[in-house]
């Protein structure tokens, strides 16, 4: 049941991709009563439907993640590329939406324990903001700038070390 109350059926091996969702049927066993996600809306929830269909035999998606323990040659650079690599074209058109459909598709799928979703969702918003100044990422994503003029020089100096 979406936030505005609306039942959607789902068939299970779709929604068992959602951690939260399987954990709730696991402790709760099967029952003909909706699911409620009250923070997830209809649109968007559709929308993690959609995702889900496409992925549902994908190995792996319905089983708890082990931690994610990086060996020591992998580089965040090489993490990226493989995950990038393992994305189809349908992963790569999913998240060219409006930014409040990337943030609410972003907090769905981190409420729904969801995490190739979130993993897409959050190379989409660093692909939205790798090579942009400082200046051009506040204005893509219409942050304020509420530091002091001198705070912001004091930041830059700490953080020179990743500037290019």
């Amino acid at each position: 049941m979406t936030a505005e109350g609306a039942v959607i059926s789902v068939e299970r091996d779709i929604i068992e991709q959602s951690g939260t969702i399987r954990n709730i049927l696991s402790d709760v066993g099967s029952s003909d009563k909706p699911i409620p996600v009250p923070n997830v809306s209809g649109p968007i929830l559709s929308k993690i439907i959609e995702y889900c269909r496409h992925h549902r035999n994908d190995p792996g998606r319905r089983q708890p993640k082990e931690s994610n323990t990086l060996e020591e040659s992998d580089s965040s650079d090489a993490v990226i590329q493989r995950a990038i690599e393992q994305m189809d074209e349908f992963d790569h058109q999913f998240c060219r939406v409006d930014q409040g459909t990337l943030f609410d598709i972003i907090l769905a799928a981190n409420f729904l324990d969801i995490q190739p979703l979130l993993d897409l969702a959050g190379y989409t918003v660093a692909n939205m903001m790798k090579g942009k100044s400082v200046e051009e990422i506040r204005s893509t994503f219409n942050i304020k700038n509420d530091f002091s003029p001198e705070e912001e020089e004091e930041v830059m100096k700490e953080n020179a070390w990743c500037e290019n």
